[in-house]
């Protein structure tokens, strides 16, 4: 039996939306083995320059990207979709362990199955050195609040 992560392809603007809020909602949670099953078994990735496949390699991944990137927030944000792939834009927040803060800026490419589980991600990301005093990200951790602003909204 395969788990169903929906909502499930084809996508709609609304389902699209509601997809990569659920995405992000996952990730603010820091939980690398909750985010993992919204992958499939043998999901492949491109993060930056590590590629890698597979659920246990995803949680190795996030073990490893949270472990170093402190007080993460994260804001993504749909850019386009189609039956079973979806685009998105994104920008994170975190400090190293000198408390150097950084945003990052990206784009995610995702395909899905027919159970809405993520078979492919390739992800491309720059990340930019800034001031504590810059920072825009101030929820407490966790999902970000429904009212705070969108990428869009911050001009980002």
């Amino acid at each position: 039996m395969t788990d169903s992560r929906p909502p499930l392809p084809p996508f709609d603007h609304a389902s699209a939306t509601q997809k990569v809020r659920a995405a992000e909602d996952g990730w603010n949670g820091r939980n690398p083995h909750k985010v993992s099953l919204a992958y499939s078994q043998d999901s492949r990735w491109r993060n930056r320059n590590e590629f890698f496949s597979g659920r246990e390699a995803i949680v190795d991944f996030l073990t490893r990207k949270w472990q170093r990137e402190q007080e993460y927030r994260l804001i993504k944000e749909l850019w386009a979709f189609t039956d079973a792939r979806i685009a998105v834009r994104f920008a994170y927040e975190w400090h190293d362990a000198n408390g150097q803060w950084f945003r990052a800026y990206g784009n995610e490419n995702w395909a899905f199955d027919e159970y809405g589980l993520m078979v492919e991600r390739h992800a491309s990301i720059n990340d930019l050195a800034i001031a504590e005093a810059d920072r825009l990200f101030h929820w407490p951790q966790g999902r970000r609040p429904d009212d705070h602003p969108s990428l869009s909204e911050l001009g980002l």
